[in-house]
């Protein structure tokens, strides 16, 4: 493995066959080529490999450029980067990537090549030297071999009297009680196996036991997990991808291939959180004095007020810095949903919706059912900051709407529990309580999640900016499938446009579908 030690090596006098060429290719011995790599044969290519490079200058070897940055080019040696074939026959020109691809298909017919994934794992969870995981099932008999404990002795529990000492060696095998038992098989006296397998033995197939853990006939009922699983949502850390989640995959789909499952995933997608880093900027640390203990907030403001500030206040894959100020705008956020159903809470309970809309009405269903579907799609998406975002604009809508001379009480009530069977998810227990306030039955948890009515959504109006020469002046309400005629029209008869033009005349009319009118004066 090292790679400043002197290489050595000698030519056994044969040859192989080059599959593509032809030609005799010397065949030596050498330390430096590692035996259990492959097959411990390997076909070196100096060019292009630091060792095998040294190996080939040291013996006086033939080094053959095969792969350049470009097809001309006469790069160092050894050139070590991914670039075009030369020297490669019909190959020549093709990108590494592509060449691979073309070799295995010129060599895979004669039984000379295949494409082959290699999959590591390590060994160190089932075999560890020390007391807490879970012991090893098996005895180990002088006349039998290795056993394993039958069925009916399962599980095999740790022993509490065990003496912990620094050295080097697993508790249990110091533990007498614990050692000493018989063989399954032959009755023989028998040892135990003194090391436990790593929790990640255990982590990586929970998923399949949660859903069924007051099972004690069986690890898990088949017909349940393959009813329920795979799991649709995992979220963790970057940090588990090349452990936990690399062995809970191989676990999966070790159990599939036994047998004990319809699926080959464990998990059918994935979502890196982000950190919450200190009021400084940092990461929360003891030693810079910047962590954030959350008890006090929770009995100071309630958990609920506490889990909104984390879905409002980072996006919930990047995280940021922790802000009082920001805990302080969720605190006004949900005294104002507070006080919102209080003044609700009595009224026109029962009451069947309006059928003649007022424009005012409109206006409130409109953001009434944009919520609900921005909601939806962003919570699925984990995007909790913006929905916590549009439910604070629906709460504007209602005291806007509070405050229309045309409200109608069976719709603002509506309205008011549509808004918190949508905030439920953030606030689960401030919302069940205020839920109960507003006379309804038990649970908020039990009513059905709340679905847009896109037939809501669609304008009668809709309001656009006027700019003079890049500057608004005023806005106008236009039809939303208005021509540019028709909205040249609407603006030139505008009261407001003679005082905004000041005199000047206009040059240019252009008009950008649904969001704006520009005028271009003179």
């Amino acid at each position: 493995m090292s790679t400043t030690r002197e290489k050595t090596g000698v030519f056994t006098g044969s040859y192989a066959i080059h599959p593509i060429t032809g030609k005799k290719v010397p065949i030596w011995a050498s330390d430096y080529v590692i035996a259990t790599y492959g097959t411990g044969v390997v076909m070196a290519v100096p060019a292009h490999d630091e060792r095998d490079y040294e190996f080939a200058k040291k013996f006086d070897l033939p080094i053959q450029r095969v792969i350049a940055s470009a097809p001309d080019a006469e790069d160092e040696l050894p050139f070590i980067e991914k670039g075009v074939l030369v020297n490669s026959g019909e190959f020549d020109g093709l990108n590494f990537k592509t060449a691979i691809d073309a070799i295995i298909e010129k060599l895979a017919p004669q039984g000379m090549a295949e494409r082959k994934i290699n999959y590591r794992l390590r060994d160190w969870l089932i075999s560890r030297q020390r007391y807490w995981g879970t012991p090893i099932p098996v005895v180990h008999c002088e006349k039998c071999g290795v056993v394993p404990v039958p069925d009916d002795q399962l599980p095999v529990l740790l022993p509490y009297d065990v003496e912990f000492r620094p050295d080097g060696e697993s508790p249990l095998a110091k533990c007498a009680e614990f050692m000493n038992t018989t063989c399954p098989k032959c009755g023989a006296p028998a040892k135990r196996d003194p090391d436990t397998m790593d929790t990640f033995v255990d982590s990586s197939w929970y998923q399949l036991r949660y859903p069924d853990n007051k099972n004690d006939k069986e690890p898990f009922n088949r017909e349940l997990i393959d009813k329920m699983c795979p799991v649709d949502k995992y979220v963790g850390g970057p940090e588990h991808a090349a452990m936990h989640l690399l062995y809970t995959r191989f676990f999966c789909k070790a159990l599939r291939d036994m047998g004990y499952l319809d699926f080959d995933e464990p998990f059918t997608s994935l979502v890196h959180q982000g950190i919450i880093l200190g009021p400084d900027g940092n990461r929360m640390s003891k030693s810079r004095g910047n962590t954030v203990a959350p008890d006090p907030y929770i009995q100071k403001y309630g958990s609920d007020v506490f889990r909104t500030y984390l879905a409002f206040g980072f996006a919930y894959t990047d995280g940021g810095p922790w802000s009082e100020s920001g805990l302080q705008a969720i605190v006004k956020f949900t005294g104002r949903i507070d006080r919102l159903v209080e003044e609700v809470a009595n009224i026109a309970k029962g009451q069947a919706l309006p059928t003649d809309l007022s424009e005012d009405d409109k206006a409130l269903l409109y953001s009434l059912n944009y919520t609900i579907k921005a909601v939806t799609t962003d919570t699925e998406r984990f995007q909790f900051n913006t929905s916590i975002a549009r439910l604070m604009e629906l709460l504007n809508a209602i005291g806007k709407y509070q405050g229309s001379a045309n409200k109608n009480d069976a719709l603002l009530r509506y309205t008011v529990e549509t808004f918190l069977l949508l905030y439920a998810p953030y606030a689960p227990h401030f919302t069940e309580e205020l839920w109960e306030r507003m006379g309804n039955e038990y649970s908020i948890f039990n009513q059905a999640w709340p679905v847009c009515d896109e037939s809501k959504l669609v304008k009668d109006t809709i309001e656009i900016a006027v700019q003079i020469n890049g500057q608004v002046k005023f806005k106008v309400n236009i039809a939303p499938d208005a021509t540019q005629e028709d909205v040249e029209k609407i603006v030139k008869e505008d009261s407001h446009l003679e005082a905004a033009l000041a005199g000047r005349s206009i040059v240019k009319f252009i008009y950008v579908k649904g969001r704006l009118a520009n005028i271009v004066a003179k």
